[in-house]
This record gives C-alpha cells, sequence and structure tokens, in this order.
C-alpha cells in the first residue's frame, strides 16, 4: 500500500469535516429543542389560569349578596362532577369532599363596639360549619381595619348535595380592595367514605 504524507492529511482534513458538520447539526437541533421546549412553556404560563393550576374541582370567588345573607358566587375555575349555580355548589358524584372558604372583610369606620362576624358553611341549607370571630374591640381597633377568616371542612356529601356560605353581616365583606382573594372552593378527596 502506497501511503504518503498528502492522502494522510487529506483523509484527516476529511474526517475533521465530517465531525464539524456532525457537531454542527447537532448543536443545530439541541437549539431547535430547546427553543420549541421554551415556547410550550411560554404559552402553557400565559394559558394558564392561576386560579385554575393544579385544582380540578371549582373555585368560585364570593360576591355580596344581593338582599340576603347568602353570598353569590362567580365562577373561576373549572367545574367536574359540581353544578355551579349562582349562590350554591351542586355535588354530582358521591364522596368525600375538602370545603373551603377564605372571606376578607374591611371596616372602613371602625368603631370601639365589638363586631361579630358568622361564616355558616350550609349544606343542603343546613348548618355545616361555622365561625364566629369577634373583631374591632377597643384594644384592637384602627380607623380602617382588614381580616381574614378561613374555614375548612372535611365531610362526606352524596348526589345533589348543595353547599353555600351565609354570612351575618355581608356588608363587611371585602369585595373592593380585594375581590379575587374571596373564594369558596371544593376538592373531592376520595370517592369512598
Amino acid at each position: 500500500m502506497h501511503i504518503t504524507e498528502d492522502t494522510v492529511s487529506r483523509r484527516l482534513g476529511a474526517t475533521n469535516k465530517t465531525c464539524l458538520y456532525f457537531i454542527i447539526a447537532t448543536l443545530v437541533a439541541l437549539l431547535v429543542f430547546a427553543l420549541a421546549t421554551i415556547m410550550v412553556l411560554v404559552f402553557q404560563k400565559t394559558a394558564a389560569d392561576p386560579a385554575t393550576e393544579g385544582v380540578a374541582k371549582p373555585i368560585r370567588t364570593v360576591s355580596r349578596p344581593v338582599n340576603s345573607s347568602k353570598l353569590s358566587l362567580v365562577e373561576k375555575g373549572i367545574c367536574e362532577d359540581i353544578q355551579c349555580k349562582n349562590e350554591e355548589l351542586v355535588i354530582e358524584k358521591q364522596g368525600l369532599y375538602l370545603i373551603y372558604c377564605h372571606l376578607n372583610f374591611y371596616f372602613a369606620n371602625c368603631s370601639n363596639k365589638p363586631t361579630d362576624l358568622k361564616i355558616e358553611l350550609l349544606v343542603n341549607d343546613k348548618i355545616n360549619r361555622q365561625t364566629l370571630s369577634t373583631w374591632c374591640a377597643s384594644d384592637t381597633c384602627r380607623e380602617k381595619t382588614f381580616k381574614t377568616l378561613f374555614q375548612l371542612h372535611l365531610t362526606h356529601l352524596n348526589k345533589k348535595d348543595r353547599i353555600s356560605v351565609r354570612l351575618n353581616q355581608p356588608k363587611f365583606l371585602n369585595v373592593v380592595f380585594l375581590p379575587n382573594e374571596n373564594v369558596l372552593g371544593v376538592l373531592r378527596y376520595s370517592d369512598k367514605m
């Protein structure tokens, strides 16, 4: 076999060019894959509603009642196996459910007289859980006061059970400054008791 210095350098040059082309093609493919991944993540982030992220049951924002102490609900979430009505959630599948209610209150002119706030969690218009809290006693009173009440309840619900919230003083519900923070939600914990 006759190998000269010239043929060896040509073969090495061809091998180097092949490797260089392979490396460039691999880097371009990785760049395209990275850009596609970033675009998918950006699209998912902008398309997702933060209220429904990771939630398979409805989240309802609560608004001030009209001529009633029952709170009206504004749908903001996913209704799966639950009917979403104006003042109540109707269960469509029996099971063990976690019901949660987060409400913000605003006292524009807090007096020295104590104010009782009562949240009643109703199932089929009967009190299933209630929270009573006294605010604006003389030692805690300020000109303007914000307060938050949170309620969790784990209970077995049957098909067609209705869930709602009733307040003794709905006029203090904060629907101006933090309207999206007032929430009534239901998560199905289990199909069994």
